[in-house]
């Protein structure tokens, strides 16, 4: 099968297969042990955190390792709202947010957090003058996506931070689809909170981490935690660490090149489809885009159905977030950027990786040419 769904995840990287293998076998202590084998863990747990601070040029003191970006995002607002006045209980989230992000703030709108939703602009972007009328004293923390997991368009941190900073509130940004993908060191210095997943970069399922680039100025959601400098309970996965790290420095060297080569199979893919004279709407950001998403409408036809008839034919796309799935629900993200519902349930979602190809590009073309219909 031909695999074009690297946002919902990627397959682990053989090098980082390697390494959470060896790991697992010679530094499998608890890095909070005081013997030599919880040692030995600790000093690669160590070199771990090292590694992504310097691939955000960062202190890792900042580095919490989580779960995964879910867990991450949920503890970084619990974290900003335990290091504010209990007044201070205004929370501002874009409406396109990962749904870990959406459920959570939806629950916490329910036990008395004033909550205000962002619009977006018709190509996904949160509207500007929108957020800085919302933004008050009462503002605790404001949740942007960097890039939008199912039509790729990437938000102007730089303009969001500079707006935010003013009223003194916290910026939480996800950067899940965008870690290793884009430079992320400017970023890192633009807010306070900043979520990432490993197997989103080839790494194991299950880790993660959120990154706070200022945490001496941040108190812990609870007390007396021993783990990950007080902010996260729980026996560190050590082996699974080393693993993300290793995949993770290993896309993010070869960053420059890969989005080169991807933007180019977007644009084969693009070509193809048009010189075919398909019917088909690209949704994309107007000025940013992370090319690896290809989001395209087709008129006339239900994403669900252009996604089942490619799985028969052999390709593994989406009509969405992977965690939004099974719901019969329309793309949120395209509802949040004024498409109607019928358009919304033409959305399907095209992710490139490092294992595509142009081959695979014009086999796609050539299925959604026989599906999709002619202009």
């Amino acid at each position: 099968m031909i695999y074009l769904d690297y946002a919902a995840t990627t397959p682990i990287d053989e090098e980082a297969l390697d390494v959470f293998s060896q790991a697992s076998r010679k530094f499998f202590g608890n890095a909070s042990s005081l013997h030599d084998i919880g040692s030995e863990a600790a000093r690669l747990l160590d070199m771990s955190r090292q590694q992504l601070a310097e691939m955000l040029n960062i202190k890792k003191e900042g580095i919490i390792f989580t779960s995964g970006g879910s867990e991450s995002n949920m503890l970084a607002i619990d974290t900003f709202i335990a290091s504010k006045p209990s007044w201070q209980n205004h929370l501002i989230v874009s409406r396109t947010e990962h749904a870990s992000i959406a459920n959570y703030v939806a629950k916490l709108e329910q036990v008395g957090f004033e909550v205000t939703y962002l619009r977006h602009l018709d190509d996904g972007l949160i509207d500007i003058e929108h957020l800085q009328v919302c933004l008050s004293e009462k503002t605790c923390l404001v949740i942007v996506q960097h890039v939008n997991s199912e039509i790729g368009v990437i938000q102007p941190i730089e303009q969001i931070s500079k707006i935010v900073r003013k009223h003194q509130a916290f910026l939480h940004v996800d950067c899940v689809q965008s870690f290793a993908k884009l430079p992320l060191e400017k970023i890192s210095a633009l807010c306070d909170g900043l979520s990432i997943s490993s197997h989103k970069v080839y790494g194991p399922k299950g880790t993660g981490a959120v990154i706070f680039p200022a945490i001496h100025q941040l108190k812990a959601s609870v007390p007396h935690i021993t783990h990950e400098y007080g902010f996260r309970p729980g026996t560190v996965d050590v082996p699974g660490i080393a693993s993300f790290m290793t995949a993770a420095k290993k896309l993010g060297d070869n960053m420059v090149a890969e989005h080169k080569r991807i933007s180019t199979l977007r644009m084969q893919l693009i070509q193809r489809l048009t010189e075919r004279k398909v019917d088909f709407q690209i949704i994309e950001g107007k000025s940013q885009q992370l090319p690896h998403i290809l989001a395209l409408a087709f008129t006339g036809l239900q994403g669900q159905y252009i996604m089942l008839e490619l799985n028969q034919k052999g390709f593994a796309v989406s009509t969405g977030s992977a965690c939004q799935i099974g719901k019969q629900d329309p793309s949120k993200t395209m509802m949040a950027i004024g498409k109607s519902e019928e358009e919304a349930h033409q959305f399907v979602r095209f992710s490139f990786g490092k294992y595509t190809t142009a081959d695979d590009v014009h086999k796609l073309a050539d299925c959604l040419e026989g599906m999709a219909g002619i202009r």
